[in-house]
């Protein structure tokens, strides 16, 4: 009950400006901020294995496919997307996941890949192979 008196209170606090602000932030400050994190990764990742890579195109994209990687489709999420997956139940799309952060210096940190379909799961396969790791915060 507490909670959702908290809740009420907020709800009520909520007006135009506010509305707008948080609008503001998801479509042109978010949005931006995740096209243009994107293609480095995707980059990156293809170098590394010797393939090519692309964005999605907006059919892909509405279906959550960020870009590819060879014949691999891409998802490719900021770390804090996990929490939304138990909230909200929203999944990634693609055979791959890969997860992001920024660091100190604003600079893009791959925080995890995981494998979303058995293809997926090769893709990490070949991933670990490339860096000779096996660290379990970076692949799942």
């Amino acid at each position: 009950m507490n909670m959702l008196e908290n809740f009420k209170e907020a709800l009520e606090k909520v007006d135009r400006n506010i509305v707008k602000k948080w609008v503001e932030d998801l479509v042109i400050i978010k949005t931006f901020i995740g096209l243009k994190v994107q293609e480095p990764i995707l980059v990156y990742l293809s170098r590394k294995l010797g393939e090519g890579y692309r964005l999605a195109i907006p059919e892909e994209e509405s279906k959550g496919i960020d870009g590819y990687i060879g014949e691999y489709s891409i998802s490719i999420k900021p770390i804090t997307f996990k929490e939304k997956i138990g909230i909200a139940e929203i999944r990634p799309s693609g055979d791959i996941v890969i997860y992001y952060k920024k660091d100190k210096d604003n600079n893009i940190v791959i925080s995890e890949i995981e494998g979303l379909t058995e293809k997926g799961k090769e893709f990490v396969e070949r991933i670990r192979r490339l860096f000779k790791t096996t660290l379990d915060n970076f692949f799942s």
